[in-house]
């Protein structure tokens, strides 16, 4: 992923958010959900990403950015395990079922694993089905 990518990236984030979360968050706060002041969010988090913490894309073959995650050590400094997280997996809504979110899986499980990463942990809401029979895999 390069910084020119965070465009793109907001706007599949936002846009997988009001469809994933549908139901599942106020219709409001997904209603006001803005990319451009995510994709400057983005800039910000990319620029200053810790050591660790890596950003993937996956593109389209004409090069567009069709899918996005993010991973990098375990967050909760109350217990270090050495594990690694995943913090963010979207895909473009259109493109869901095309093999994109389990190739951006198999790609941070790789890169983890190559780290020396034991496990890679991550959440997900209780009532997103969708997402947990992805994940579930």
């Amino acid at each position: 992923m390069t910084v020119a990518d965070c465009d793109r990236v907001a706007l599949i984030r936002v846009r997988g958010w009001q469809t994933a979360y549908r139901g599942l968050v106020p219709q409001v706060y997904l209603d006001g959900m803005d990319a451009a002041g995510d994709a400057e969010r983005r800039r910000v988090l990319f620029a200053g990403a810790p050591a660790g913490v890596v950003n993937l894309v996956a593109e389209d073959d004409r090069g567009e950015v069709v899918g996005w995650a993010c991973h990098g050590p375990y967050r909760d400094g109350q217990r270090p395990t050495g594990d690694a997280e995943l913090y963010a997996i979207y895909v473009d809504p259109e493109r869901l079922g095309a093999g994109i979110g389990q190739a951006l899986i198999r790609e941070s499980v790789r890169r983890c694993a190559a780290a020396g990463h034991p496990r890679m942990l991550l959440w997900v809401l209780k009532d997103n089905a969708r997402a947990r029979r992805f994940y579930e895999r």
